[in-house]
């Protein structure tokens, strides 16, 4: 048989993307986007360096701040330096002169709740009444309120979830952005998409008092998880067939004998879901063994001290705050294997990012900052910094791996720290009432990046939201930036860096 193979097989060589010059490289690298330079930089060394050239950088410094100059630092240490520095310093609130908004309430209720979706929707809560404004609208002063007004009693707990992460519309088009879930002491559950209840759910008999962090299952089908005064958690099918109460309601769940609290799904399996009830005591619900009504999914139990604040599921631990303590259980064992913070006399607010193995408590006129990995093994954990000079119990807290944020309702300021130093990044007025010029504290609090959203009350409601990201003119260094106290700060700074 003829050999019928291209006359150049055996004479053919292997040429790859390094056989490029470095200046053809980073030309071509310049036409990607963030993310793909940013892989670009993990292949190999040859490459980081390339992903790292100033003539990259420069474009996306442009694109991202187009009225800002680069200073003289960068010669030294890089335009992607600058780049990331100045990113972190906007994520950090360090200047003076975000964009502000100011807007109103004519309901004399509290603002309960809010939630950001950045850059798009405000959602907040006074009462039975959520109201939705679009950001854009709020920055143009041409507010327009949408009222959602179907629940008839007090709100208890507010989320957002991805629509592609349920099927609840068949359509692609109509599958993107975030649906709006609400639970309400009239005992029910809506879900809300552009402004209208798209479902209402019914099953509890009592208020519904919390709803699931996550939604629960596989790509196949996506679960809510719901607990209530009754003391049960029910599931809930977000498909577009479980219109009716039968088909979406799936599974209900007994065992707690007192109202259940706090709920959060497990990250190392989907399926997991952890409860706390009002009598302190942690179940762990295997959701993917369920079909009907269960007692027997429960796969694990446990209990702590003291009344539930907060809790929060990482991968195979589960962080529950409660009375003047943060433990951390394995839900593999249901062993409570680190007691990671104490917070005396009183714990009122918990945050946790595992990345950088931190945890922050929120007490009486401080936040406490205490290193996960120090306390194991630790009866009695030591904090490595704490962050004083707050009026009043912390009872708002949120962590990103670069800010502290804290407020309360004793306190006219919002008061801003960096997590790796705990040094004071920035105070901010939570809101005013106009007809005394008076500061209010601050009963409601939402962050998303360099957005931060926060509600007051006096004889009406009162929202402020301020966006740093194209904030020019940085702050000064606080006075009392030295107010925190921190403990080894040069072995914790090694300790917790990203690299």
């Amino acid at each position: 048989m003829a050999d019928l193979s291209p006359p150049f097989k055996n004479h053919s060589s292997t040429t790859t993307i390094t056989d490029l010059n470095e200046d053809s490289l980073a030309h071509c690298a310049r036409y990607l986007s963030l993310q793909d330079v940013s892989n670009m930089a993990t292949t190999c060394r040859s490459l980081k360096r390339i992903a790292y050239s100033d003539s990259i950088w420069q474009r996306f410094f442009r694109e991202r701040w187009p009225r800002e100059t680069l200073d003289g630092s960068f010669q030294t240490s890089g335009i992607r330096e600058a780049y990331l520095a100045r990113r972190t310093t906007l994520q950090q609130f360090k200047f003076s002169d975000p964009v502000v908004a100011d807007f109103y309430t004519t309901n004399a209720k509290p603002i309960d709740h809010i939630l950001l979706e950045k850059d798009e929707t405000i959602f907040f809560s006074q009462g039975s009444l959520i109201r939705m404004v679009k950001i854009a609208n709020l920055l143009s002063g041409s507010v327009s309120l949408v009222e959602l007004n179907d629940h008839n009693a007090r709100i208890t707990c507010m989320r957002l979830f991805s629509l592609a992460e349920t099927s609840l519309f068949r359509s692609e088009s109509e599958r993107k952005g975030n649906i709006l879930v609400t639970s309400s002491s009239d005992h029910s559950i809506r879900l809300w998409w552009k402004g209208s209840c798209q479902r209402c759910l019914r099953g509890h008999n009592g208020a519904v008092s919390t709803l699931s962090d996550k939604l629960l299952g596989d790509d196949s089908g996506k679960i809510l998880a719901s607990g209530g005064e009754d003391g049960t958690i029910r599931l809930w099918s977000l498909s577009s067939s479980g219109k009716s109460r039968q088909h979406a309601l799936k599974a209900t769940f007994y065992g707690h004998e007192k109202p259940v609290n706090l709920m959060s799904v497990a990250g190392h399996r989907k399926s997991l879901l952890a409860t706390i009830s009002k009598d302190s005591k942690v179940r762990v619900w295997d959701t993917a063994a369920s079909s009907s009504v269960r007692s027997s999914c429960c796969v694990g139990m446990t209990s702590v001290s003291g009344a539930p604040v907060n809790m929060k599921c990482h991968e195979s631990l589960l962080y529950v705050a409660s009375g003047t303590s943060v433990v951390a259980i394995d839900l593999r064992t249901m062993e409570k294997v680190i007691r990671a913070a104490i917070c005396e006399p009183k714990l009122n607010a918990f945050d946790v990012l595992p990345s950088k193995s931190l945890v922050c408590t929120g007490g009486t006129g401080k936040a406490i900052l205490w290193d996960i990995r120090r306390n194991q093994g630790i009866l009695k954990p030591e904090p490595v910094a704490e962050m004083d000079g707050h009026v009043g119990p912390v009872t708002l807290l949120y962590m990103d791996p670069y800010k502290i944020v804290m407020g309360g309702p004793d306190d006219v300021y919002i008061n801003v720290w960096e997590t790796d130093t705990a040094r004071k990044a920035n105070s901010l007025v939570c809101s005013q009432d106009e007809r005394s010029s008076t500061n209010l504290g601050c009963s409601a609090m939402a962050v998303n990046g360099c957005q931060i959203i926060t509600g007051g009350y006096c004889r009406r409601g009162f929202l402020r939201f301020r966006d740093f990201s194209n904030a020019s003119c940085p702050i000064l260094e606080f006075e009392d930036s030295k107010a925190s106290k921190f403990w080894n700060a040069q072995t914790y700074d090694s300790d917790c860096s990203d690299g």
